[in-house]
């Protein structure tokens, strides 16, 4: 496996993490996981914006243009022969004796590399399940930072109950899942939480809003309740590696018949269609 590790393309067993590494020490860092088709990595650009924004909003300056940090990612797509799958890529502060507060002139470490394709489209076609739990996360969880602790802990929770997420409520509104965002569909209109500093704002959720707004479909960027949830006609999730989920059963309430609704499956397919227009359109660029 090929790496990249802060300016150069090197074998895995060549990289070394400092112990004084704050992002080891602090989790002080951002990241960003892009998912990719036919080689083609796809909503590259949005991810790369969103990273940028995130290292800004964390007062860290990243030491590529964005331009220059897509090349060396593609040339390390290439070196790896990535057909399938994700590429994973971290911004630490940098190295420095362990303390809180930081200088302003420490050198980011940088690091990238490919992770394994999984096959999603089974469990797209059977939905998924899904329990609840309460969001104490800290409120700027529209910052994608590496600070993931209370997550790993509701994921665990949600592993121990044997289904797939765990749906994140905030003094009784739902806000996302622990590495995705939550839909509801009710009377034929989709519901999801807006942006703002009480969720991230998912890429595939910004996509899956336009593919909406192109075919005129009806949905709403507002805060919902649990019991909102739990009456839903349908729930389905989204995320950059799951694409569009279909949540079949939340806590004991059970939708559709335990199984995926139509204006889930049918989001489903648009967004597939939309995956296949911009790869074949960056082919031919």
């Amino acid at each position: 496996m090929k790496i990249f590790w802060n300016d150069t393309i090197v074998d895995k067993n060549d990289v070394k993490v400092d112990f004084e590494d704050r992002g080891y020490q602090f989790g002080d860092g951002v990241y960003e996981v892009v998912n990719i088709y036919d080689g083609i990595p796809f909503t590259f650009t949005e991810h790369l914006e969103r990273l940028y924004r995130s290292a800004h909003e964390v007062g860290m300056k990243i030491p590529f243009t964005q331009k220059e940090l897509k090349q060396h990612l593609t040339n390390l797509i290439q070196a790896n022969d990535m057909k399938k799958g994700g590429l994973y890529l971290q911004i630490t502060r940098g190295v420095a004796p362990r303390t809180h507060h930081y200088d302003e002139t420490l050198k980011p470490i940088l690091i990238a590399y490919p992770l394994p394709f999984t096959d999603v489209l089974p469990t797209q076609k059977s939905g998924v399940k899904a329990i609840t739990g309460e969001d104490l996360r800290w409120l700027r969880c529209d910052i994608k930072s590496l600070n993931l602790l209370y997550n790993v802990m509701m994921k665990q929770k949600a592993s121990q109950a044997g289904v797939t997420e765990t749906i994140l409520i905030r003094e009784d509104t739902v806000t996302e899942g622990t590495l995705s965002n939550i839909f509801i569909v009710k009377a034929n209109v989709v519901k999801t939480h807006p942006a703002n500093n009480k969720i991230l704002n998912g890429i595939t959720r910004t996509k899956l809003l336009q593919i909406m707004d192109e075919h005129g479909w009806k949905y709403e960027t507002t805060p919902f309740s649990s019991a909102e949830l739990l009456q839903a006609d349908e729930v389905f999730l989204t995320s950059t590696t799951s694409e569009v989920m279909p949540i079949i059963q939340v806590d004991d309430t059970v939708y559709h018949n335990g199984k995926p609704g139509p204006i889930t499956l049918k989001l489903q397919q648009a967004f597939r269609e939309a995956v296949k227009i911009e790869v074949q359109t960056t082919e031919k660029a």
